[in-house]
């Protein structure tokens, strides 16, 4: 598929899988199947970048694209890898990667394409003001919107309460191995919840993650000051999310980011003046 102006390509590595699609950015949803691979293991920055290299080959698609990585990433750089082969940590995504696409890369943080997802597109869409999306899985992804803009790397999955990792405690990996009901992993979720938001003071939280599947059973449990919400993004998120971050780098003009960012519709760009 060539290049379309408000089409962009989502890839999501996860630690089992890599999956990919395109996504329509007007509307935050896919215009394609979704395709995935297996992520390979161990998960050495070659062998991934060979599966997210074969993904997006499936598209033929010479726009935009954005790769969601599970770790800290700064200017194309990994910091951290949850999940991944440890060589990573160094190691440059937009020279292993980017050579290797058809189009101008963007990379990102997986929990901060999520967050994006559920911000332009989800249950924070048009909110202004600081929104937590908090995804609980394997471990606590956390990012931070402000007015629509995407705070990078927050890592607040990480903080300590009571001398313990938070997402050693509360993260949905957490209720399965300690044997916790669900009242008893909705009273460490709480805490969590509350110690975040003496931190951010957000004017809304968001929460996802495979858990959100089942809020009857655990969402009565939480009582944090902050409204709650939960995410509409779940299955897709890292995917729409990468795609809105690529596009927002390599496509959208200044007036149209701060339509995004508001959740207004995107207009396209002004006609240039004649000379």
């Amino acid at each position: 598929m060539s290049d379309q102006p408000d089409v962009a390509l989502g890839i999501d590595i996860g630690g089992t899988g890599t999956k990919g699609g395109l996504v329509d950015i007007s509307s935050g949803s896919l215009v394609s199947q979704r395709y995935r691979l297996d992520t390979p293991q161990p998960a050495t920055p070659t062998d991934v970048s060979d599966v997210v290299a074969a993904v997006a080959a499936r598209f033929d698609f010479a726009g935009p694209v954005g790769v969601a990585f599970p770790g800290v990433v700064l200017n194309g750089v990994a910091h951290t890898a949850a999940n991944l082969d440890d060589s990573w940590i160094g190691s440059s995504l937009h020279q292993l990667i980017g050579p290797r696409l058809d189009g101008p890369s963007t990379f990102l943080n997986d929990a901060d394409a999520a967050g994006l997802a559920e911000a332009h597109y989800g249950a924070a869409r048009g909110q202004q003001g600081v929104v937590v999306v908090v995804t609980f899985g394997t471990g606590i992804g956390v990012a931070v919107i402000n007015n629509g803009e995407l705070v990078a790397n927050s890592e607040l999955g990480h903080i300590e309460i009571d001398n313990v990792e938070a997402e050693r405690r509360a993260a949905a990996s957490a209720r399965e191995r300690d044997q916790l009901t669900w009242a008893e992993w909705g009273a460490r979720a709480d805490t969590y919840l509350k110690a975040l938001e003496n931190l951010v003071w957000p004017n809304l939280i968001i929460l996802g993650g495979g858990i959100s599947k089942n809020p009857e059973k655990w969402l009565h449990h939480l009582n944090p000051r902050t409204p709650v919400r939960l995410a509409q993004s779940t299955n897709n998120a890292g995917i729409i999310g990468a795609a809105d971050a690529a596009w927002m780098q390599h496509r959208a003009d200044a007036t149209q980011l701060i339509q995004h960012r508001a959740g207004r519709a995107i207009q396209p760009p002004a006609e240039p003046f004649p000379s």
